[in-house]
């Protein structure tokens, strides 16, 4: 329905374009100093060259030219054009000025001069016109594109997340720790966050900081007294958005890497600040065993997923760091919001 809308209106909006195109080259067209009314014959000449635009631009545009049928639309221009001096010398002429112009035929060359302008002009706007609305229709693809393939990278983490939880979830369960119930209602809130709140394309700043705690403090209860974990914040204030999402790929990847090549002095941190001018700097940094077998890791989708996102949300606002020393990782992000 709206769509039908959308297509009436553009084909209504072209309509009054055309009109108002029409009736200023023709006050051009038909304009003399000397004799500033409108007279009969340049009505009817005007209209010859209308029509021929017409054919023009709603026919051989659409049906030859468009589709690259150059020399079909060369010919048909060419007999179009033909029609419209044979109309205009032999029956306009002969009928308007029979004592004058309509005696002799001053020759193809002069006869185009007079009919050319008008028909390139009242054709060209049309090709430009229809340049436009395919400009239009271009980036429209290339929107509803660049929403599905965010919609698709977002609809990976949910699974990611819970896939990793879960696994880690079980662990407990099996050893009947007394921790598994407050693990239960971590992620129940971090789900209910990422199911029901992440629809939108951006949320507020301290909403998504809020979810990173708590998404940071159900890890904090698997490490136990593992290791040492810090988590904080400076300046985070209301009034910014963010893509929902984004940062907790890197927390997930820090916890990651560190428990899977290390059973203890494990070391995780995360920083986040906002500038006053809206610049927000994220730092994660963990620490890991090299000689551990974490290749596999690597092969995830989370990396890859939120670089991807990354660079459709924020082209030319970001700037990503991922560095890897000999027992650290760190990540170093910084996003314009």
């Amino acid at each position: 329905m709206l769509k039908t809308i959308n297509t009436h209106w553009g084909r209504t909006k072209e309509i009054l374009f055309q009109i108002v195109l029409h009736v200023l080259v023709f006050i051009f067209y038909s304009f003399d100093k000397n004799n500033p009314q409108i007279e009969a014959h340049q009505v009817i000449f005007f209209l010859n060259y209308a029509v021929a635009t017409s054919i023009i631009s709603y026919l051989l545009l659409p049906r030859f030219f468009y589709q690259k049928k150059y020399l079909h639309f060369f010919i048909y221009l060419t007999l179009t054009i033909a029609a419209v001096i044979v109309v205009e010398e032999f029956v306009l002429e002969k009928i308007y000025f029979p004592d004058t112009k309509g005696m002799r035929f001053p020759g193809i060359f002069y006869t185009l001069l007079d009919i050319l302008p008008v028909i390139s002009i009242l054709s060209g706007f049309k090709f430009a016109w229809d340049a436009m609305e395919k400009q239009r229709e271009v980036e429209q693809l290339q929107t509803a594109m660049k929403e599905s393939e965010l919609q698709f990278l977002t609809s990976q983490i949910n699974p990611h997340f819970l896939f990793n939880n879960l696994n880690n979830l079980y662990s407990y369960a099996i050893t009947n720790s007394p921790k598994t119930p407050e693990i239960i209602l971590e992620l129940s809130s971090v789900l209910r966050y990422m199911l029901y709140e992440c629809r939108a394309k951006y949320v507020p700043l301290t909403k998504e900081i809020e979810q990173l705690k708590n998404f940071f403090n159900l890890y904090e209860l698997q490490i136990e007294e593992r290791g040492t974990l810090q988590f904080t914040t400076q300046n985070i204030r209301t009034g910014y958005q963010i893509a929902p999402l984004i940062l907790i790929v890197f927390i997930e990847n820090a916890f990651k890497h560190s428990t899977a090549s290390q059973s203890e002095d494990i070391f995780i941190e995360v920083h986040l600040e906002l500038s006053d001018a809206g610049v927000l700097t994220f730092y994660c940094k963990n620490s890991f065993r090299p000689q551990s077998n974490t290749d596999s890791l690597s092969k995830g989708i989370g990396l890859e997923n939120v670089q991807k996102r990354l660079q459709l949300l924020y082209p030319d606002s970001h700037e990503l760091e991922i560095r890897k020393r000999e027992e650290e990782f760190e990540v170093s992000l910084r996003i314009e919001i």
